[in-house]
């Protein structure tokens, strides 16, 4: 009698997370136009900042615009402010919001399943890929723009917000850190545009929808909305590094506003999880499905938001702006930019101390409440000179944005706060203290401090 031996079957394993992130990955980059946008992030800013830089007019509507003549690290800070307004939404759009739809397209699940053997490893792999391609476009976009301001204009000192001086090696480490600090709202519109590619399938919407969650939020910071409600969205985060260039820095808002993104990524990221893996598989017409995509997508978000709104209120003492905020910074950005325009017109040194400088402010007129944005506040800054009895004023026009940035207007003397050019080591630039920025902190930590 004899027997026959049968091999047992080898058991069927699902491919490793990193061959299968090293599919992903290759899979994208070897798009046309995901090489496009890499080629475009990492040589388009640099051309841009140095052109700009050589203009005789510039962006000074946009924040550390009026600097870029002086120097090189205030084009970093140009793009960083165009790019959380445009170039990041659309850029996760692109790449987030069509790494789950274009598989519907293609009609490539079964194929992809039967490779992979895992749903969860595939979303894993499709997550981690997208996630190294956004930060390789961000990453080129600080990079080029930081190298084409230094190579047009040179390692200078940049002139903080509240108007001090910082040092080149400072500035370049605050620029360094809110491009750092852009990458959780950029992660957060990212999630979104995964959510969306999961939930809505082959539908346009799907990438569409981080560029249109980031203009609803834009809109939203220019309403007068309670400073909590700005601080509990995601896109808040876009605008808060700017308190990294004040003495001291206003890190609460800051700190905040990557928690709140960080949180938003994190929900997005778990619900598109959830969605992917329930999915079916087999349903070769599936077009997403709009009630579930609110039921699991809007709703947990919209209840995160109402948690953190609530949160924030109670924790932060978040009086926004108001006619105190507004006269401390005013007069600490005169006293430091009286500083250095005493310094470029070979001029007695003085410090912030000896000038004692204050600020009067009064919104339309003392007529409405002193407190809110608004381009209706006057303000007369009042300062002293060692060895001058009579105290010196200057009159300025403010334009505060809601979310607390402001343009002061030199409205006379001439000889002081009037349009005039100074000779500095970058060349003739104009007067200093005519037109400058600053920033009025939303919260009152910095004043208790």
């Amino acid at each position: 009698m004899t027997t026959t031996l049968t091999a047992s079957p080898t058991p069927v394993r699902p491919v490793s997370v990193p061959r299968s992130y090293r599919f992903e990955l290759v899979k994208l980059v070897s798009q046309w136009r995901i090489r496009l946008l890499v080629l475009a992030c990492w040589i388009a800013p640099g051309l841009f900042v140095a052109g700009v830089s050589e203009q005789s007019t510039l962006p000074s509507d946009t924040l550390f615009g009026r600097w870029m003549h002086a120097t090189g690290w205030a084009g970093p800070l140009v793009m960083l402010g165009f790019a959380g307004t445009w170039a990041l939404p659309l850029l996760t759009s692109v790449v987030a919001g069509d790494v789950f739809a274009a598989e519907d397209r293609l009609g490539t699940w079964r194929h992809l399943l039967v490779a992979v053997r895992s749903p969860r490893r595939i979303f894993v792999a499709k997550v981690l890929a997208s996630g190294t391609v956004i930060l390789l476009l961000v990453t080129g976009l600080a990079c080029s723009s930081a190298v084409g301001g230094l190579a047009s204009v040179g390692n200078q000192p940049l002139v903080g917000l509240d108007g001090h001086l910082l040092s080149p090696s400072d500035a370049a480490g605050r620029v360094l850190l809110a491009w750092v600090a852009a990458l959780a709202p950029t992660l957060a519109l990212a999630a979104i545009g995964l959510l969306g590619s999961v939930a809505l399938g082959r539908s346009p919407m799907g990438l569409l929808l981080p560029p249109l969650v980031a203009l609803g939020m834009q809109v939203a910071q220019m309403l007068p909305l309670p400073v909590a409600v700005r601080l509990a969205l995601p896109g808040y985060a876009f605008l808060s590094w700017n308190g990294l260039f004040t003495a001291p820095a206003q890190l609460a808002p800051l700190l905040i506003g990557v928690a709140v993104s960080l949180a938003w990524a994190v929900l997005a990221t778990v619900l598109a999880h959830l969605l992917f893996l329930r999915r079916d598989f087999t349903n070769l017409a599936y077009d997403g499905g709009g009630r579930r995509a609110f039921t699991v997508g809007v709703l947990p978000l919209a209840a995160l938001t109402a948690l953190t709104v609530g949160v924030i209120a109670t924790a932060t003492d978040s009086s926004g702006i108001t006619q105190a905020k507004v006269q401390r910074s005013l007069a600490t950005a005169f006293a430091h930019l009286y500083r250095l325009q005493t310094e470029q017109l070979h001029r007695p040194a003085v410090t912030e101390a000896q000038l004692k400088a204050s600020a009067a402010c009064t919104k339309s007129d003392g007529q409405a409440a002193q407190q809110g944005a608004g381009n209706d506040w006057r303000c007369v800054v009042t300062w002293h000179l060692p060895g001058v009895p009579v105290a010196g004023t200057a009159v300025y026009q403010l334009d505060v944005g809601s979310d607390g940035r402001f343009v002061a207007d030199g409205d006379g003397p001439k000889e002081v706060n009037g349009y005039f050019l100074v000779r500095t080591s970058t060349g003739d630039a104009p007067n200093p203290l005519w037109q400058f920025d600053g920033n009025v902190e939303l919260l009152d930590t910095t004043s208790k401090g």
